[in-house]
């Protein structure tokens, strides 16, 4: 806990592991945990774009590794490396997510139900506990990137919907659980924002000119303007937060 009577917004000293971080929301995170102080652990599934990233942030304090968080091995890896390279782990950002399938419910089968909740819920789950043991005696952060859709389903994202509401739950039972180790458990639920994994709903001009019409904001948003929460959770400046779900829409749900 920040003794200072007005906390500042640092990660110095803090150790931050992010998954699904060589674009996008994740990589704006892990850029401003670094403007922050942090020392910051990017993974992906794609070791060359990682690769790229750390060449491109030339930063001293971030290191970079391969991980599938759907692969067991992989988790493994992931956090026995941020241990090794950081010597400590004080944040687990769950960001990597996947989208495989836009149709009705009725349309999905149970291979595309199981390939998203393994990914978007499971692969979370399983990955926060490996850091807890490391989390147990000097408490820390784990902060779940899920979405507005977990509140309000838009039609076509049926099973990605279901799967960010399960992760919602899973913060606030992780929260109360852990909450006696000093580990803090929050959820943060981005609106529309401009990244790849959005560009499907961006690209279309039509539905982008619709969906940001009944938005009070009347635009989507640059991954950067997510990255700030996820840094606050991060930080000290949080302390008594957790249990949270920490909405960044534009207005989407009012």
């Amino acid at each position: 806990m920040n003794n200072n009577t007005t906390p500042v917004i640092s990660l110095q000293d803090k150790a931050v592991i992010i998954t699904g971080s060589s674009k996008g929301i994740g990589l704006s995170i892990a850029t401003m945990c670094l403007q922050a102080g942090a020392k910051v652990l990017i993974s992906g599934r794609n070791e060359e774009e990682l690769a790229k990233v750390a060449e491109k942030l030339s930063h001293p304090n971030l290191f970079y590794t391969k991980c599938h968080v759907g692969m067991e091995a992989d988790r493994k890896h992931l956090v026995s490396f941020a241990v090794e390279k950081m010597k400590k782990i004080d944040v687990l950002i769950n960001n990597a997510a996947i989208n495989p399938a836009f149709g009705s419910i009725h349309e999905q089968n149970e291979t595309l139900f199981d390939k998203i909740m393994d990914v978007n819920v499971k692969a979370a789950f399983l990955l926060s506990n490996e850091v807890f043991p490391h989390m147990q005696k000097t408490g820390g952060s784990v902060i779940h990137i899920s979405s507005v859709e977990s509140r309000k389903p838009s039609p076509g994202l049926a099973l990605y919907s279901v799967s960010k509401a399960a992760l919602s739950m899973l913060s606030k039972t992780q929260a109360k659980e852990w909450g006696k180790y000093n580990i803090r458990v929050n959820a943060i639920l981005p609106g529309l924002i401009k990244t790849k994994f959005s560009a499907a709903i961006w690209q279309n001009e039509n539905f982008l000119k619709s969906w940001t019409a009944q938005l009070p904001l009347q635009r989507m948003a640059e991954p950067e303007e997510i990255a700030g929460l996820a840094v606050f959770l991060a930080s000290d400046a949080s302390s008594y937060c957790t249990g949270g779900e920490y909405v960044a829409d534009g207005g989407y749900l009012i």
